[in-house]
């Protein structure tokens, strides 16, 4: 097991709140905690972007697409994508559309995430494969598939979840085999369910690159300054 710092890991995570019943002053509360834990990433849904980046505008805003269920027109998503961007996002997590991944159209797939590439070139775009989901429906190859889609589509990096799958979240299974489709390529986002400076641990030695958090205080407190 890796032994990673307190720094360390804050320098890897996107401090996360995508609850539909979050308020104006829960995302307040949010950049305060992001500001006070020196995290990579502020991540808020779209309607929440401007507001974040106008509280904390030195740092790094993420935002979601077509979350969470990934059943959206390309066109949506796209356009949900130009919009978080023009109100200061620099990073998206856009989720797949898992239903036509597990049916074999993978030309589909490839052509959702090239179209939210296209529609915010200057982003971060990190490709949410819901990777339980792919594993329990699909298997192990269908995963695989699929981070290579998202590389051949031009995303920076692939994401495990979104959290609100009945699946479930991150797992360091799924995060061996995504990190080891990528190759080193693209990073890999470890997201869902991670609520344990043991469970960031594991995930980082699986080979993750980002964590995607929202009780990130209580992660980085049961880590070594």
């Amino acid at each position: 097991m890796g032994s990673y710092t307190r720094a360390q890991v804050a320098a890897l995570v996107d401090h996360t709140l995508l609850k539909p019943e979050a308020t104006e002053a829960d995302i307040e509360a949010v950049v305060a905690e992001a500001l006070a834990l020196e995290v990579k990433a502020i991540c808020v849904s779209p309607t929440f972007v401007a507001a974040v980046a106008s509280l904390a505008p030195a740092a790094t805003v993420a935002s979601v697409v077509g979350f969470p269920s990934g059943k959206h027109l390309s066109s949506v998503k796209a356009a949900e994508a130009h919009a978080a961007a023009a109100a200061g996002a620099a990073e998206i997590d856009m989720v797949i559309d898992v239903g036509a991944a597990l049916a074999g159209q993978l030309d589909a797939v490839r052509a959702d995430i090239a179209a939210v590439r296209a529609a915010a070139p200057e982003t971060v775009l990190k490709v949410i494969v819901e990777s339980a989901a792919l594993l329990e429906f699909g298997g192990q190859p269908i995963l695989l598939d699929v981070c290579r889609i998202a590389e051949d589509a031009g995303a920076e990096f692939v994401k495990t979840s979104t959290g609100f799958h009945p699946s479930g979240g991150a797992s360091p299974r799924a995060v061996e085999l995504m990190a080891g489709a990528v190759g080193g390529r693209l990073g890999v986002k470890a997201s869902g369910g991670i609520r344990t400076a043991a469970a960031a641990t594991e995930m980082l030695d699986a080979g993750a690159t980002r964590l995607g958090l929202s009780g990130t205080r209580a992660v980085l407190d049961g880590l070594r300054a």
